[in-house]
């Protein structure tokens, strides 16, 4: 396994700041921002970083062991890549360049219904060693072709999510002409103009578009077309039938993504589902909610019944930690994979599992934890 990473960029904190460098405003405010004020944002990182790990330094101790077992395969860590919309805005090519390194690194890969690489392009890339976020479509028909096109790769994994069912109020991407549909402003060209890295790998790697989505657009649309088709096609929200649907079709492993409240983690065992992902989306959609790790502990419960995993919040080592400690089995990032790579560009991927492995690693020889099953031993406090 390799752990080498470039030294320049020790931090999530070096590659937050090099990617801004690197890339345009708008795209960069996309990946960075939350919604309306960012309370939520920032609140998702504050309190998780409350949460503090008591060390056990005169334990026997014989080493560490970052290995998990999740849905009967064993991945080489804790973690894994978030689904990200619209990657390639971000970075060119980085869906590709995330999915090769969790491979490499045995790793869990999520690929978003509305990125910019398809279904069939990660599947050879990762041998069909991936996972899927669906976003409900709101024709049938369209959500059983998807279906299908996962059952024929071997997809192993269907997430659903849950918590979009109306788009998030973002004041940073609707100034910059990001809100549906996308418009191409002076202020945004003079902005590529200043980052001709970026301009010319866009250039090289295709102007970013819905790849996956690309056997049901019309031909010729323009932007404008295009945000009329995507708010008709896909409804975003759930109900029970729609879950029940899926889980009648869908005889892999079959997660839902976005829960905050025992009630909806309640249905998700009623309808047979085999996991949840407890997440805000990255404070991107409900200002006035709760932290993720808050909503985690309080779901702690529904252990017994369902694999518990958590994203939002999370940036590094250290939080992949204490999101262990407060009970999660798993966990997902996605603005650091996504900061890594619109930093490093192909280095990118690598580069952060590297830094998270080492991160996570030292943590565990410091607490003197042997394996992720024994970080609640080390809890001290939690909200």
């Amino acid at each position: 396994m390799d752990l080498t990473y470039n030294q320049a960029y020790p931090g999530i904190d070096d590659l937050r700041l090099k990617a801004k460098s690197r890339i345009p405003r708008f795209a960069f405010e996309y990946l960075d921002g939350g919604c309306n004020e960012d309370v939520n944002l920032y609140r998702n990182t504050a309190e998780l970083r409350e949460v503090q790990l008591k060390p056990l330094y005169l334990n026997d101790y014989s080493g560490t062991d970052m290995s998990t077992n999740l849905f009967g395969k064993t991945y080489s860590a804790p973690f894994g890549v978030a689904p990200v919309g619209l990657q390639g805005l971000i970075w060119p090519n980085s869906p590709n360049i995330l999915a090769k390194a969790a491979k490499a690194h045995n790793v869990p890969f999520i690929l978003s219904t509305v990125t910019t690489s398809g279904i069939e392009e990660i599947a050879k890339i990762t041998d069909g060693d991936f996972w899927y976020q669906l976003y409900h479509p709101a024709e049938e028909t369209l959500r059983n072709d998807i279906i299908r096109r996962l059952k024929e790769v071997n997809c192993e994994v269907l997430v659903i999510l849950a918590d979009v069912p109306t788009f998030g109020f973002r004041p940073r991407d609707i100034r910059n002409g990001l809100a549906m549909p996308p418009r191409m402003t002076l202020k945004n060209i003079l902005q590529i103009m200043g980052k001709p890295n970026w301009a010319m790998q866009t250039l090289a790697h295709g102007v970013p578009s819905f790849a996956t989505l690309k056997p049901y657009l019309p031909k010729g649309l323009d932007m404008k077309q295009l945000g009329a088709f995507m708010d008709k096609t896909f409804s975003g929200r759930l109900n029970t039938e729609r879950i029940a649907a899926i889980r009648d079709q869908w005889k892999g492993k079959l997660v839902i993504k976005g829960v905050a409240s025992a009630e909806d983690a309640q249905l998700a065992v009623d309808l047979g589902l085999d996991g949840i992902i407890v997440s805000n989306h990255g404070g991107r959609q409900l200002d006035a909610g709760e932290s993720a790790v808050k909503s985690l502990s309080d779901l702690l419960a529904f252990k017994e019944k369902l694999t518990v995993m958590m994203d939002s919040g999370i940036r590094s080592g250290a939080d992949i930690a204490r999101a262990l400690a407060v009970g999660a089995d798993f966990t997902f990032l996605g603005r650091t994979f996504m900061y890594s790579t619109a930093a490093l560009g192909n280095e990118g991927g690598q580069h952060a599992m590297a830094i998270l492995k080492r991160q996570l690693k030292q943590v565990m020889e410091q607490v003197c934890c042997p394996d992720v099953a024994h970080f609640s031993k080390h809890l001290i406090k939690h909200h």
